[in-house]
């Protein structure tokens, strides 16, 4: 037990674990990398170093702080629990008023974004105006061991006039106070709010790695389903613990054919396997984002005759290699800068399946305009 057991990363563990032992621990941190890289895990885990009874630059896992801090690892049931607390159908006041707060310790606060109701969640949750006073209101309360510690989980959806509440507590925080932020990127957040964090990016695991920590902690999966998953997760642990290759496959060849029918201008078609799609995935619209850019990154090479070095999308290599001579660089990188509005939109909470919808239509316009022959 301890932080030998995070997977990856050990130059960035190495240097926390320095930090815990120099007793020069920044009063915020910002944990950057994409989903499922482990931001969350690193987090809990350096909450139970800081209030460990054994002290150091590690933590026990067996002390009643290391017990009780480790049930935010796996939050789902707790934010559950407080959104069944706070009500099944909360208004706007009420939301405020009781802000979703996640404790399994009296020092340490999970703040994840809002999703507002358990049973129907809104499309998009973020962190609320509500939870960031609540922060600001218990930051300057002495702990009860070391340190009170404020995990912002997606910090990078609060509003950017929202987060100049945590701004005021960041520029004069308390001694005792720690604040962890975590986002998919450092320019996700207000500047001058990251200005003020020690900025830790979490890069991709090693495929081999991701591979042997399922043979630890799925040991159901069969050899060639470990490589799958392994494969599948892109270099996120956490994603690999929870992907099902069953539910992923038909995923990628949906992505595929939306490529494939939207190349040939066969636009009706394109949006419905769209909304196919959206139906078939349940990790979220980012997820099927992150399909599209790994699907174009494969089609762009191919397009441009280059087959070097590791695919995202090897056991469809057929398919997109046909369909890299059917368009050309031009077509693909229309693509890439549409799914890079989308990502854009998101932040701005604009309505995501219209946005795809209106990506697919121009990305079957254009090719339909590069097949048309010249007046």
């Amino acid at each position: 037990m301890g932080f030998e057991t995070f997977v990856g990363n050990p130059r960035v563990v190495s240097v926390l674990r320095q930090m815990l032992r120099s007793g020069r621990l920044p009063h915020a941190l910002l944990l950057t990398g994409p989903a499922g890289i482990g931001k969350l895990t690193l987090a809990v885990m350096l909450a139970r170093a800081v209030n460990c009874a054994a002290g150091g630059d590690d933590f026990c896992g067996a002390c009643p702080a290391c017990q009780a801090i480790g049930q935010l690892e796996q939050p789902d049931a707790l934010v559950a629990a407080a959104l069944a607390e706070r009500g099944e159908q909360p208004d706007a006041a009420t939301v405020e008023r009781v802000p979703l707060v996640v404790q399994a310790h009296p020092d340490v606060w999970l703040v994840p974004p809002d999703p507002v109701r358990r049973l129907s969640p809104v499309a998009r949750p973020v962190l609320r105006m509500g939870q960031l006073r609540a922060v600001q209101r218990a930051a300057v309360l002495a702990p009860r061991l070391r340190r009170r510690i404020f995990i912002l989980a997606g910090a990078d959806t609060m509003r950017w006039d929202y987060a100049t509440i945590l701004l005021k507590t960041l520029e004069e925080p308390p001694e005792t106070a720690l604040f962890v932020l975590l986002a998919p990127a450092p320019e996700t957040l207000l500047p001058t709010l990251r200005s003020r964090c020690f900025v830790f990016r979490l890069a991709p695991v090693p495929a081999a790695q991701v591979e042997k920590f399922l043979a630890e902690r799925r040991p159901e999966l069969k050899a060639g389903e470990r490589r799958l998953v392994a494969h599948l997760a892109r270099g996120r642990p956490g994603l690999a613990l929870r992907l099902d290759p069953g539910q992923w496959v038909p995923l990628r060849e949906t992505v595929v054919r939306v490529l494939e029918l939207a190349a040939r201008g066969s636009l009706d078609e394109a949006l419905a396997q769209i909304e196919h799609l959206v139906k078939q995935d349940a990790e979220g619209f980012e997820n099927i984002l992150e399909l599209f850019y790994s699907a174009a990154t494969d089609l762009l090479r191919y397009s441009c005759g280059f087959t070097r070095g590791e695919m995202h999308y090897p056991d469809l290599q057929a398919r997109l290699e046909n369909l890299g001579r059917q368009v050309n660089s031009e077509w693909v990188t229309e693509v890439v800068h549409s799914l890079d509005r989308l990502v854009a939109g998101m932040r701005r909470n604009l309505h995501r399946e219209l946005q795809m919808t209106a990506s697919v239509a121009r990305w079957s316009a254009r090719a339909v305009a590069g097949r048309r022959p010249e007046a």
